[in-house]
C-alpha cells in the first residue's frame, strides 16, 4: 500500500506529542512494507525536493514551514503525483486538511486525518476546523475525550475511530528494573502539571514507607521543589529530570505505582508505559484529561477526585501484588495499533469506492 502522509512541519522540525503519532504511525508503515511518501516542507539542506531516509521518501512540498499558503495551493498535485492508496494529514494546521481532501479526491482514494488534540481544537478559525472534519473519509483520534471534541466541531461519529497511542512490550522486557522509588510521576512540569495533588497526598502519608520519584522538567520545578521542602517530604522525593525512555521504564519497571493527575491529556503515553511495566495506576480524573479511560474497570487502576483518595489509593495499592511487566496491555503494541490503523484504511477504502 502507498500511503501519503501530510504534514507542513514534520517530526524532524518541531517536537510535540501529534507530530510523534504521525512519526509512529509513518516508521511502522515503512516497517511493515508499505511504501510511504512524506509530503511537507523541507528540512534536509540539500537542493533536491526529494529526500529519502530509511524506507520514507519526504517530499519538499515548500522550502519551509513558513511557506504556508504556497503549501496549501501545491499540495493537492503533489498528492495525485504520489498517487497514493490512502492519504494520510495531520490536522495541524487544520487548513492543510482541504487541500490534502482535494488530492485524494483526484487520486480517487481516501482521506484519513489525525486529530490529537486540543491544539488541534484551538488552531485556525473555527471554519478551517469544520471544513477539515467534514473533508475528511475517516478521522483517527487518540481517546474517547478527543474523539468526542471532534464530534462537537462537526464530524459524524461513524467516521471517528479512537486509536491509542502504542508502546513496544518486547523493549519494556527486554529492560532491567531500577529501583529509584516505589512511586512515580511523570510528565512536563508546567502550569498543567498538577504535581501538587501527588505531593499533598503523599504528605498525608508521612506514617508510611514510601519513596517517590518525579520524571520531567520545565518552568514550574522550582516550585515544586519548594513544596516538597515545605511540605517536609524532600527526604523522599527525587526528581529525575527529563530522562531518556530506557531509563523511564527501567524506573517504571522498579516501581510499584503511577500517578497521573495532570489537568490536560488528550493521550496518558507515560501512563500506558508504567501500567504495561506493571505499576498500578493512580489517575485523578479531570474533565479534560482522558487518563482515566486507561484504567476504567481494571482491577490494577484506581480513578480518584481528590487528594484524600488519591493517598488513600496508594495506600490500598500497596496490598496489589507487584509486577515488572503487564501481559495484558499487549493489546497496545506497536504491532497491534498499526494493525488498527491498517483496518481504518481498508474501511474507509471501501466507503469511498461506494460513492
Amino acid at each position: 500500500m502507498r500511503v501519503a502522509v501530510v504534514s507542513l512541519e514534520t517530526w524532524k522540525q518541531r517536537d510535540s506529542d501529534a507530530l510523534r503519532r504521525l512519526r509512529n504511525v509513518a516508521n511502522g508503515l515503512a516497517d511493515r512494507g508499505h511504501d510511504v511518501h512524506v509530503l511537507c516542507s523541507k528540512w534536509w539542506e540539500d537542493s533536491g525536493d526529494r529526500w529519502e531516509e530509511g524506507d520514507i521518501t519526504y517530499h519538499g512540498v515548500v522550502v519551509g514551514p513558513e511557506a504556508r499558503r504556497s503549501f496549501l495551493l501545491r499540495l493537492p498535485f503533489v498528492v495525485r503525483i504520489v498517487n497514493p492508496d490512502v492519504v494520510h494529514a495531520g490536522a495541524l494546521p487544520p487548513s492543510q486538511v482541504t487541500p490534502a481532501s482535494v488530492g485524494a479526491t483526484l487520486s480517487r482514494c481516501p482521506l484519513v486525518t489525525e486529530w490529537y488534540g486540543d491544539d488541534e481544537s484551538e488552531a485556525g478559525s473555527p471554519r478551517a476546523r469544520r471544513w477539515a472534519v467534514n473533508r475528511s473519509d475517516g478521522i483517527v483520534t487518540p481517546s474517547r475525550l478527543i474523539k468526542t471534541q471532534v464530534r462537537e466541531i462537526g464530524a459524524d461519529e461513524n467516521d471517528v475511530r479512537a486509536i491509542p497511542d502504542s508502546i513496544d512490550i518486547e523493549r519494556i522486557r527486554d529492560i532491567d528494573p531500577v529501583e529509584r522509588g516505589n512511586i512515580v510521576y511523570a510528565r512536563r512540569l508546567d502550569e498543567g502539571a498538577n504535581l501538587e495533588s501527588m505531593l499533598l497526598g503523599l504528605a498525608e502519608l508521612r506514617d508510611r514507607d514510601w519513596s517517590a520519584t518525579v520524571i520531567g522538567d520545565g518552568p514550574q520545578r522550582d516550585a515544586y521543589e519548594q513544596q516538597v521542602r515545605d511540605l517536609r517530604i524532600d527526604d523522599r522525593v527525587e526528581f529525575a529530570g527529563s530522562c531518556a525512555r530506557d531509563e523511564r521504564i527501567a524506573i517504571y519497571r522498579g516501581a510499584h505505582v503511577f500517578v497521573q493527575t495532570a489537568v490536560q491529556c488528550a493521550f496518558p503515553t507515560e501512563l500506558l508505559w508504567a501500567l504495561a511495566s506493571g505499576c498500578i495506576g493512580i489517575v485523578e480524573y479531570h474533565a479534560d484529561s482522558s487518563a482515566h479511560e486507561l484504567v476504567e474497570n481494571r482491577t490494577r487502576g484506581f480513578r480518584t477526585t481528590s487528594e484524600q483518595e488519591l493517598a488513600a489509593a496508594i495506600a490500598d495499592a500497596g496490598d496489589l501484588e507487584r509486577l515488572t511487566v503487564d501481559e495484558s496491555l499487549s493489546s497496545f503494541d506497536r504491532g497491534q495499533v498499526l494493525e488498527q490503523y491498517l483496518d481504518w484504511y481498508g474501511n474507509r477504502q471501501e466507503r469511498v469506492g461506494l460513492f
